[in-house]
């Protein structure tokens, strides 16, 4: 096979976030920041940008199919922003290659949950028995708390 007619999944030099073998996202759907992280870490976390906000444009993503967006949409929560980005902040480690890995990490997480459709309910009705012993169950406890009423005087 010439080299020319292969089609290469990623372009050369261009860093993609895989997902799965048939998904990934290109460099221009994520963008980064880093900022000084807070909490412990001494003279360190006042010197360095450590923490990192990952942006991932969820809305515009030509990977992304629309069913898989909108399950995306109600896992992200708060994270996800009126413009359609999904942004994740991580500052755990005092680490800047390590937070950005994270972050990615978290990222492909939430992706492959909104990938997997959820198994349709079906609705199903309670069997005879189980209305019987609901019911025998119902009218046993209505007993227990009518006896929990005040004595009556004997005449």
């Amino acid at each position: 096979m010439a080299l020319s007619s292969f089609i290469w999944p990623f372009d050369m030099g261009k860093a993609m976030l895989r997902i799965n073998d048939t998904i990934s996202i290109a460099d221009w759907e994520l963008s980064e920041s880093f900022m000084r992280a807070s909490g412990p870490g001494g003279q360190n976390v006042n010197k360095v940008s450590t923490a990192v906000e990952l942006r991932f444009e969820a809305e515009r993503s030509p990977a992304l199919a629309a069913s898989v967006k909108a399950r995306l949409k109600r896992l992200a929560g708060r994270r996800w922003t009126t413009e359609g980005a999904i942004v994740l902040q991580v500052d755990e480690t005092r680490s800047q290659a390590r937070n950005r890995e994270i972050a990615r990490d978290r990222l492909v997480e939430l992706i492959a949950q909104a990938l997997v459709k959820p198994k349709p309910r079906v609705a199903t009705k309670p069997t005879y028995g189980s209305q019987l012993r609901r019911m025998a169950g119902k009218a046993i406890r209505g007993e227990v708390k009518a006896m929990r009423g005040k004595v009556g005087e004997e005449e």
